[in-house]
């Protein structure tokens, strides 16, 4: 915690054997924290060779949002084991249906993103990941929980990412000032965690090397995802998962009569199957 302007400026960060009860607590408070190295360092290194030749083919972003010097890998439930198991870590997976359980009743996986940010790349605008919904949900229903997984050393020189600790209460026309903004600097393996409603973007990157982050979301499992994870995750790749990332990809039924399709090729008519006999 700081004073900065004489307003008090906070972002947690909790040792890897934190609690939910803990976790929780500090994101009503601030709607952001950070846990420290939640996984080794073996694990952030194979993810990072398993991801490499997807983010070498990734384009630069086409517009400043995006970021002109900034990729975007996306699909990585498909092309990464090591993030499979990111996704499904029990510490986030627990903290996320909890602070999302007064909303509904299941989870799913909004969007798998890997994020490099090169050297010279600009801030982003600070904005609130809800946006993807605009805004047609009321405030007080939180859509999301995020995180971003540092698969290098997060630091204010190469672009950590920024954010506004306790904007996630401000009405959505405050704007932040400069003291009110804090980089998540944290070491590789650790993981930033963050609402749909706070403040936040890539930070601009000063140094001379990438700044790599896992951005993994999950969201209400009555809305649209930001990403088609029945199409970057098709049946014939899911069938193999577990059940449990194959609940968080959607081959379930969000609430009783939420997620069921019709087999165009079956000989039985139009019943209604569980998106379950897909994966068979």
């Amino acid at each position: 915690m700081s004073r900065r302007g004489g307003i008090t400026v906070k972002l947690t960060y909790l040792p890897r054997d934190t609690s939910i009860t803990i976790a929780l607590e500090h994101l009503a408070e601030y709607g952001a924290l950070v846990i420290e190295d939640l996984v080794d360092k073996q694990t952030i290194n194979l993810l990072k060779t398993e991801l490499a030749p997807h983010i070498e083919n990734t384009p630069m972003g086409r517009d400043k949002f995006s970021g002109h010097n900034t990729q975007r890998t996306g699909g990585l439930v498909s092309r990464s084991g090591a993030c499979r198991s990111l996704v499904t870590n029990d510490l986030v997976v627990g903290i996320a249906e909890n602070y999302l359980k007064q909303y509904s009743k299941k989870i799913i996986l909004h969007l798998t993103q890997a994020i490099t940010i090169h050297p010279g790349g600009e801030a982003q605008v600070l904005h609130r990941d809800r946006g993807a919904w605009g805004d047609y949900l009321p405030a007080e229903i939180e859509p999301q929980l995020n995180t971003i997984w540092a698969l290098t050393d997060f630091t204010k020189e190469n672009g950590a990412t920024r954010c506004v600790p306790g904007s996630h209460k401000w009405d959505w026309s405050q704007k932040a000032n400069p003291e009110q903004i804090i980089n998540s600097e944290m070491s590789k393996g650790s993981v930033f965690i963050y609402n749909g409603s706070v403040l936040h973007s890539g930070g601009a990157n000063h140094s001379e090397s990438p700044r790599v982050g896992l951005n993994l979301t999950y969201c209400l499992g009555w809305l649209r995802t930001e990403e088609n994870q029945y199409l970057s995750c098709p049946p014939e790749i899911a069938k193999n998962f577990d059940m449990r990332l194959q609940n968080l990809l959607g081959y379930t039924q969000g609430e009783y009569a939420l997620g069921y399709y019709t087999d165009p090729y079956s000989e039985t008519g139009g019943s209604l199957r569980s998106p379950k006999r897909a994966l068979e």
